[in-house]
């Protein structure tokens, strides 16, 4: 292992994560051993199963890749008994955390968040199952992601057909998930012209995972946070990032260079960026640094950061779920409705 990733000797990163590295830049991931929150679920595709609030199916995007989406709609939108007379509802395109390494669509934990966001907004969620590295080093989410939105323009699939707002689609993403939402955002953003007829409104970085060559004060303060020690946080960046590269890359690093020059494109669009956060969190200071040179490049920006908790705690701890989704509607409704009509 390089330098550059060096670990503490106290913590095994690939113990805390279950993974077992072979020869072949692969991984055995042992999810067995895993709580029961990142177990691997079904899709729920049973509109007459009231222990439902959303149903789900599994879509193949592309087989060359095998990448696919898990769609989710609220159980209701499904009651009505003409798609003719069907409102129409907004997109939430998601993508999970997991240090880009880990999990999928179908883990408990993301497949549950997905249907309460369904089911509380309404909304059509999109959930992306992109490639994990190592076994596909980034940009590969990142071109999953932009693959995963082409699909919803051109796809004849009649969940997406029915019952899909195009002209309101969020993006939004956990932990590298947000990571994601804020690359491909950035290219969305570029070829919006070509996107057409969907219309980004906003992005959602939840607890996005960024890093950097430099050591911030939070990472510092909370080296050997349980949710995310820096050593695991450092192995994920070994893993994910291009064969060559270190945490001072962009993909890793989105400060690089004062930010990209596409932060200005989106400002033309009128998009809203929500970031999210929390003071226990190791990643903090990045997220807030990032919120702040994206307001100096004028984006609109929403900061959510709170005293407590952890990385990603508002969707691991289910306690603060339900208060985070209302914060994820506020967004919504503000990015959506005319200032005029939110402020009555």
């Amino acid at each position: 292992m390089s330098d550059k990733f060096a670990l503490p000797h106290s913590i095994d990163p690939y113990l805390y994560l279950q993974i077992t590295p072979n020869d072949d830049d692969t991984l055995t991931r042992n999810y067995s051993n895993l709580p029961s929150s990142l177990q691997m679920v079904a899709a729920t595709l049973d509109p007459d199963d009231h222990q439902t609030i959303a149903v789900s199916k599994d879509v193949t995007i592309n087989k060359s890749n095998d990448l696919s989406v898990r769609i989710f709609l609220p159980r209701q939108a499904l009651d009505s008994s003409s798609s003719t007379n069907k409102i129409k509802l907004p997109v939430i395109v998601y993508f999970h955390g997991g240090g880009f390494i880990l999990f999928s669509v179908g883990t408990s934990m993301t497949h549950d968040f997905c249907s309460n966001i369904a089911s509380e907004f309404p909304a059509v969620v999109v959930s992306v199952d992109y490639r994990l590295a190592p076994e596909h080093r980034l940009p590969a989410a990142h071109d999953d992601a932009m693959e995963a939105l082409h699909w919803i323009i051109t796809t004849h699939d009649e969940w997406i057909t029915n019952y899909a707002d195009l002209t309101s689609c969020f993006l939004m993403g956990t932990s590298a998930g947000g990571n994601i939402v804020y690359y491909a955002g950035l290219r969305a953003a570029a070829e919006a012209d070509n996107m057409l007829p969907l219309k980004i409104k906003g992005l959602i970085l939840h607890s996005p995972f960024f890093g950097g060559l430099n050591r911030t004060e939070s990472e510092l303060r909370l080296e050997n946070n349980m949710h995310l020690p820096l050593c695991v946080n450092d192995l994920m960046w070994e893993l994910a990032l291009p064969i060559g590269a270190d945490r001072g890359h962009e993909y890793c690093d989105p400060t690089v260079g004062g930010g990209s020059k596409l932060l200005q494109q989106i400002e033309l669009l009128g998009w809203k960026v929500m970031v999210t956060g929390c003071d226990g969190d190791p990643l903090i200071d990045r997220q807030i640094e990032l919120a702040k040179i994206m307001k100096q490049k004028g984006v609109q920006v929403v900061s959510h950061f709170v005293e407590g908790g952890f990385h990603s705690c508002d969707i691991i701890d289910t306690s603060k779920t339900t208060q985070f989704i209302v914060c994820i509607k506020d967004f919504i409704l503000s990015s959506t409705v005319p200032a005029c009509l939110v402020s009555q």
